[in-house]
């Protein structure tokens, strides 16, 4: 073995860990908000915990990443530490697929069927396809389909590399002499967990292990406690996910070290038991890749076996661990780490912004309320409110940009688009709540009433107006578009309640039965009411662009109204917001 060779084991690595990067970023792109919506109908079960996150972790094939999303997820106060316990001994058990697809590079037969599974036979077609679909689709899932595929294959030709590298090893006495000296199993944890750590990857650590393991020159002795230490060293990127995080989010760093070293320790006091005991002959045979497959999965049940049903006792000790608690504030808005997975941060965002839209609409009920009794703690609560949706726009805004700058699905940039559209008019329904609270505030502070029809007038205003934000709210926070079809209806008789109101209303004024100081009060109500109709109505567009792929917004408006459906509906809601009748008889002024 020459300076060359030494050459192509860093290459084989730097294509592996490339490749992975690919494949796992394309997973999880695919996944989309499928992995948080997964998390999020976590249950006290331990069981259903364990299989979701060995299920998730396959799924996306990286642990880390699974470890980082939860620690952002807690951080966020999305979930609580006890729920991710499950999920991180599964993830172990998970992650451990990825060994055994490298052991399929030892498969040695003339058989053409076994003989094409191993993968320096299918991973160049393998390629060919990614490649195909990569540059030929138009569809991006089929690309991300292609990526994964590339992913890895070029994961698979730098295994190659790196084994092709190290294979004269098999021919060199120093290095069977290097070797002994990890037979020493302490020794054995600490490389495995150094090595591990520096490159940020248990399965590039176990790929290189299995490298060394086809060389002959590996026992059962040496492998085992390399491929313990290895599984301690893949929580550097927990411990330097949870840097800055709240204390609950740091108790998911401190569960997933407890887990490995509790384990690790259980396993050498096996090893120890039995050697000691049993005189376990295997431990001085040599291992090879699908050897160390195995072993790699067999340590990760057996722990989760045995600490499974003592997920309440690690729960305490990371308590113990990080003892302070967390206050309020000290929750992300949404955290930056989510970001690693653009799917899982989109749906956040889409929680974040149904909050928000929820916060607008109780504005708007707080701010109508005043017209009928006004009370200052309702105006504090609106300004608190105003405050607050200033926050959400500026803060979702930001992080929705940066969302889209991280490679997320087509599926999820159409999520990100409706979210920007609707975050700015939740605000702007925020605005003319406060707009109407200021309405409120003068007719009170004047002791101005209005006459018994244009009260009658405005409750029949303020019901329309109250359905017609449910209405939109709803069909957004179900992202129902058949739901949203029955928004543009009511926003339409919005427009011809104003419009008659505010004919009534001039009426009334030259016959002298209003006063010009009540009139400007009056028609500041009908011109917010207009305004909320219309953004009511752009929310329910984004929900029905997004869903059905629409085209613009006003081509979409203009074949809606002359649908059969549109005017049947427009007719009942007409019948149902009825005015009060206008009479000649002489009223109080408003």
């Amino acid at each position: 073995m020459n300076i060359f060779s030494l050459f192509t084991l860093c290459g084989g690595l730097a294509f592996f860990l490339y490749g992975m990067t690919v494949m796992s970023k394309s997973l999880e792109k695919m996944a989309g908000g499928k992995l948080e919506r997964l998390l999020k109908r976590m249950t006290s079960n331990p069981i259903k915990s364990l299989l979701l996150g060995a299920g998730i972790t396959i799924a996306i094939q990286s642990s880390s990443a699974m470890t980082v999303m939860l620690v952002g997820l807690v951080n966020s106060g999305v979930m609580e530490i006890g729920q991710t316990i499950g999920i991180i001994m599964g993830s172990n058990i998970g992650t451990t697929l990825t060994a055994w697809l490298l052991s399929l590079t030892g498969i040695e037969s003339e058989n053409f069927f076994v003989n094409f599974l191993k993968p320096k036979n299918f991973s160049p077609l393998l390629a060919l396809i990614g490649i195909l679909l990569i540059m030929g689709s138009k569809r991006q899932r089929r690309r991300d389909v292609g990526r994964v595929m590339m992913g890895f294959s070029i994961l698979m030709y730098g295994m190659e590399l790196m084994s092709g590298a190290v294979s004269p090893l098999a021919d060199m006495p120093g290095f069977t002499h290097f070797m002994t000296a990890f037979t020493n199993p302490f020794l054995g944890v600490l490389v495995g967990a150094a090595f591990t750590g520096i490159i940020q990857s248990s399965a590039a650590s176990v790929g290189i292990l299995q490298a060394l393991a086809m060389t002959g020159s590996v026992t059962y002795g040496i492998a085992i406690p390399i491929i313990m230490g290895q599984n301690i060293g893949t929580c550097v990127t927990a411990l330097i996910s949870s840097i800055g995080v709240s204390r609950n989010a740091k108790r998911v760093s401190v569960i997933h070290i407890s887990f490995n070293l509790i384990g690790t320790a259980l396993g050498l006091l096996a090893l120890f038991g039995g050697e000691m005991f049993l005189n376990l002959p295997f431990l001085t045979e040599p291992i090879g890749a699908v050897g160390i497959a195995f072993c790699h999965t067999i340590f990760n049940v057996c722990t989760t076996l045995v600490l499974l049903p003592f997920s309440r006792q690690l729960e305490r000790l990371a308590n113990k661990v990080i003892s302070t608690e967390d206050k309020p504030s000290d929750f992300a808005f949404l955290d930056p780490r989510l970001m690693r997975t653009p799917g899982v941060a989109v749906s956040e965002c889409a929680v974040m912004t149904n909050r928000m839209g929820a916060l607008a609409l109780e504005s708007m009920q707080l701010a109508l309320a005043q017209f009928i009794q006004y009370d200052g703690s309702r105006e504090e609560q609106i300004l608190a409110n105003e405050d607050k949706l200033d926050t959400y726009e500026d803060r979702l805004g930001g992080y929705l940009v940066q969302i889209s700058q991280h490679g997320t699905s087509s599926a999820d940039m159409r999520t990100v688009s409706r979210l920007l559209h609707a975050i700015g008019d939740f605000e702007r329904i925020g605005d003319h709540a406060l707009n109407l609270q200021e309405s409120a505030k003068e007719l009170h502070e004047k002791q101005l009433t209005f006459s018994t029809i244009a009260r009658e007038e405005v409750d029949v205003l303020t019901a329309l107006l109250e359905d017609l934000l449910n209405s939109a709210l709803r069909s957004f926070q179900s992202d129902d578009p058949q739901m949203a079809r029955q928004v543009e209806p009511l926003e339409e008789t919005m427009d011809l309640l104003t419009e008659e109101i505010r004919s009534r209303h001039i009426r009334r004024l030259q016959s002298g039965q209003c006063t010009i100081q009540l009139g400007f009060i009056l028609n500041d109500l009908l011109n917010n009411a207009e305004r909320v109709g219309d953004h009511c109505s752009n929310i329910a567009v984004s929900v029905i662009e997004e869903q059905e792929k629409q085209a613009a917004s006003h081509a979409y408006l203009h074949s809606l109204k002359k649908n059969d459906e549109f005017s049947f509906q427009l007719q009942q809601n007409l019948s149902r917001y009825v005015l009060p009748a206008e009479t000649s008889e002489d009223q109080p002024a408003e």
